[in-house]
């Protein structure tokens, strides 16, 4: 199964500073951010993104590009 791969628009690399290079996908449950042209990764576990959602946040609905 091929990994799906979405560029974020508008963000810049925290090393190298280009914009609009840095692409976010998930790698065994990991959401990893990869710059493509130097190769900087950041990654987040699930636990530490579930962490960051606040207390009494009213979800509409999740959007899943397919």
């Amino acid at each position: 199964m091929r990994q799906k791969k979405r560029f974020i628009a508008g963000a810049s690399c925290p090393k190298c500073k280009e914009l609009d290079v840095m692409m976010l996908f998930k790698e065994h449950d990991v959401e990893k951010v990869e710059c493509v042209k130097c190769g900087y990764v950041m990654t987040q576990p699930e636990e530490a993104v579930q962490a960051s959602t606040r207390q009494f946040e009213q979800v509409i609905g999740v959007f899943k590009p397919e």
